[in-house]
């Protein structure tokens, strides 16, 4: 992997990400194929929509089909269909999400297969092992995600567990060309985050990912852990931070528009003849009114899921690209105060 900052405009960066796969401009939105398959849309329809990232997800791979299916086939690539560049996670966050079902140990997490109940074992080392046979482009490092609300004991504990699984992380990845990132930790506590960032640094990863957010925290804290943890990585690196929206809400029938977001399974749209947003360029802005979304979205049609998630993915895609040429041209606050003010005169989600 090779990233090369282009341009900064104040914290704000953007870039390219050079992968084995493809390259990627920076920032990017990147969406999450848990099983090997972003929900509802092929990989066509993905790249048509600009995406050039996606993600899978070690810990489903896993238990199905299994690492040695996928390897087979040469890796996740030819696997799904898919030949851009490809992220997969640790696995680690599925497993905290399993809750009584799993014991968290110095060796690694033993737990009950969700499938089968099948006794397993999630170790670094296991871990790597994995995600080298799907060959992704990016690894991350098996970390344990706190858990929230947590003592800052019990959060100093946690976080020094994931500075140890990082060391064999990185140690069981040698040999592997693909790039490793580590996992910043260390809960709602500023000195816990700096300490894991620190102990992650002397290891050396090419990449860093800020973990343990959006695990039941209030807002303002996920915020403040957020902007102090992102102002202390690695300049010369690239981040990484995961986010589900786009593709979940979409699902829901939860759809993001330059002028404020639309629950279409609201009754206000069953008689809505306009299209979801005359500003957007997608297939289903294009083709289909907020009418014909809310029938869909009503009546649980699986058309209704595939529209919901190209729009939503269009949206996001289209962001980051703005985003881009605004960095690119110093000119992130003006198109922050901007985009700002046009949602801020339709209101609130509705």
């Amino acid at each position: 992997m090779k990233f090369t900052v282009h341009a900064t405009d104040g914290a704000a960066r953007s870039g390219m990400l050079e992968l084995a796969h493809g390259e990627v401009e920076t920032p990017v939105f990147m969406p999450i194929g848990t099983y090997g398959a972003v929900k509802a849309v092929s990989p066509a329809e993905l790249v048509e929509n600009g995406t050039r990232i996606i993600l899978g997800n070690t810990f489903h791979l896993w238990l199905r089909p299994g690492p040695e299916v996928i390897a087979a086939h040469g890796g996740l690539h030819r696997f799904i269909g898919w030949s851009g560049p490809i992220l997969t996670d640790s696995g680690g966050y599925q497993v905290f999400s399993l809750g009584e079902l799993r014991k968290i140990a110095e060796e690694g997490v033993r737990f009950a297969s969700p499938v089968n109940g099948d006794k397993l074992l999630l170790t670094p080392e296991e871990s790597m092992r994995i995600q080298r046979a799907l060959n992704a482009d990016i690894v991350m490092a098996l970390d344990e995600c706190t858990s929230y609300p947590a003592s800052e004991r019990e959060t100093g504990e946690s976080m020094r567990l994931s500075l140890r699984w990082a060391e064999r992380s990185k140690r069981a990845h040698e040999g592997n060309a693909n790039a490793l990132f580590g996992i910043v930790q260390g809960g709602m506590v500023e000195p816990l985050r700096d300490e894991s960032l620190a102990g992650l640094t002397n290891i050396g990863f090419e990449g860093y990912a800020i973990g343990g957010l959006s695990v039941g925290e209030p807002k303002l804290d996920k915020r403040r852990i957020l902007a102090h943890t992102a102002a202390r990585l690695p300049a010369d690196k690239p981040r990484y931070l995961d986010c589900v929206l786009p593709t979940r809400n979409a699902r829901n029938g939860w759809l993001f528009t330059r002028r404020g977001d639309v629950k279409i399974r609201n009754a206000r749209y069953r008689d809505d003849t306009r299209a979801l947003d005359e500003s957007c360029g997608c297939y289903a802005c294009a083709h289909f009114s907020r009418s014909y979304l809310h029938h869909l979205q009503k009546v649980d049609e699986i058309l209704g899921a595939r529209l919901n998630t190209l729009h939503n993915l269009h949206y996001y895609q289209t962001l980051m690209k703005e985003l881009r040429t605004a960095v690119a041209g110093r000119k992130l606050a003006d198109y922050a105060d901007a985009f700002r003010e046009e949602r801020g005169k339709f209101g609130k989600a509705g």
